[in-house]
């Protein structure tokens, strides 16, 4: 079970980080809490997914990444929108596919991002993808300088996708600087943990490819934050990816239109008692960070703000009929504009100091060169490589001794030993 609230929470933090992770949190359930209300009067015509519960993941980890970091959300992700810039507003008209929406009323779920301003990019449907695409991005950052780290998130479920593996083995041989959250909130859909995984901890995948992990308790904000920030910090600094558990509960079904009654109710009570949001507030309480004034003056600005937001979104347009045949593909720059934003020499990254010789060196098999027509003396065992010349010098695996005449030496014993072993697997 995950630490008590009471154990957990530490303060070692600053007042103003205590009170935005506090104000984060109460953001996010509150912009779902009005999005139900729109999808009751059909005003969202898309899936919308809940996070009651699971807030502190999206917000702690999220908080932990700087401006110019890059993140790409999942369903239950929209704290982490929130806390990355996103304006409600566009949460809103998106879901209501509204022509103010960032896709201009094309998509009905979460699927938008911000590419220039906000470095977010766009959840994919399919689980795991993102791994691979985050990695990428990692990559370019480094390649280009940018000492950014990326984030992304996936299930319990999505954990067990063919390319949650590849990715993450993919991201563990590139070393990159990205962080993935693996919230466990104990259902893949309707299926449990417990019948779809034979661990106990999820966090003991990352072991496979050689990338540490942690396993924080994800209803505890303070902790998810301080994780976060560590490995943020870690991957930045060049240590490789790293693989961050969260374990906590979704309380609501997959879905609006899933009851989730699969779920017993002795685990729905023991979590519901266990609310991130309530937590935070009584630990906020106990070290006088927090009081019925301050409260009330947050619920009045997120209903003050969210009042605003909604109507905005209410009386934006639905998109014209014509729209619909426009940016169905890229078209170049009259569409948008992708430029590398180099933060470093170009010269440390292209010829010719970039350059390397094309030669390879296997240990224990010996060396070889391109293929230009010579020979590629790796060798195998103890049979001896042909004599080669890497660059301008004369080199061997026999120590300079003519590689002809070694291997003319080996070749009856060689030839003998190969026969007998064929008589015998003959009989």
């Amino acid at each position: 079970m995950p630490v008590p609230p009471e154990q957990g929470m530490k303060k070692e933090l600053k007042r103003q980080q205590y009170l935005d992770l506090y104000y984060y949190m109460r953001l996010n359930r509150a912009v779902e809490d009005m999005m139900v209300k729109l999808f009751r009067q059909n005003k969202i015509v898309g899936g919308l997914y809940s996070s009651l519960g699971q807030e502190a993941i999206s917000v702690g980890t999220a908080y932990a990444l700087e401006k110019k970091d890059w993140l790409a959300p999942m369903i239950r992700n929209i704290g982490a929108l929130l806390v990355k810039g996103v304006r409600p507003r566009d949460i809103f008209m998106q879901h209501m596919a509204k022509y103010d929406s960032p896709t201009k009323g094309k998509d009905g779920t979460s699927h938008f991002g911000d590419l220039d301003d906000l470095h977010i990019v766009s959840p994919i449907s399919m689980l795991g993808d993102l791994i691979p695409v985050m990695t990428g991005v990692a990559m370019a950052g480094r390649y280009l300088g940018q000492k950014i780290v990326t984030m992304t998130w996936i299930g319990d479920g999505g954990s067990s996708t063919g390319v949650f593996h590849e990715g993450l083995n993919f991201a563990a041989t590139q070393k990159a600087p990205f962080v993935l959250i693996l919230e466990n909130n104990l259902w893949a859909y309707s299926t449990p943990v417990r019948k779809q995984v034979p661990l106990e901890n999820l966090a003991d995948r990352a072991k496979a490819y050689g990338i540490d992990s942690y396993i924080v308790d994800g209803n505890d904000v303070v902790a998810v934050y301080s994780v976060a920030k560590e490995a943020v910090d870690r991957a930045r600094a060049g240590e490789g990816p790293i693989l961050i558990e969260a374990k906590s509960f979704r309380r609501m079904g997959h879905a609006q239109h899933d009851p989730a009654e699969y779920v017993p109710k002795e685990m729905r009570a023991y979590w519901e008692a266990r609310d991130p949001i309530a937590l935070y507030e009584r630990f906020l309480s106990s070290e006088k960070l927090l009081d019925a004034k301050s409260k009330k003056e947050v619920e009045e600005k997120i209903d003050s703000l969210l009042a605003a937001e909604r109507e905005f979104a209410e009386n934006s347009p639905m998109p014209p009929p014509e729209l619909a045949e426009t940016g169905v593909y890229c078209t170049g720059d009259d569409c948008h504009k992708i430029r590398a934003k180099w933060e470093r020499p170009i010269a440390e990254v292209t010829p010719p100091r970039s350059s390397v010789k094309a030669v390879w060196t296997v240990p224990g098999f010996g060396s070889g060169k391109a293929s230009d027509g010579a020979n590629a003396p790796i060798h195998f065992g103890d049979t001896h490589a042909s004599q080669h010349r890497v660059g301008n010098d004369t080199k061997s695996a026999n120590g300079g001794k003519p590689a002809a005449k070694m291997a003319a030496k080996a070749a009856p014993k060689k030839t003998v030993k190969t026969a007998g072993a064929s008589r015998k697997a003959r009989r």
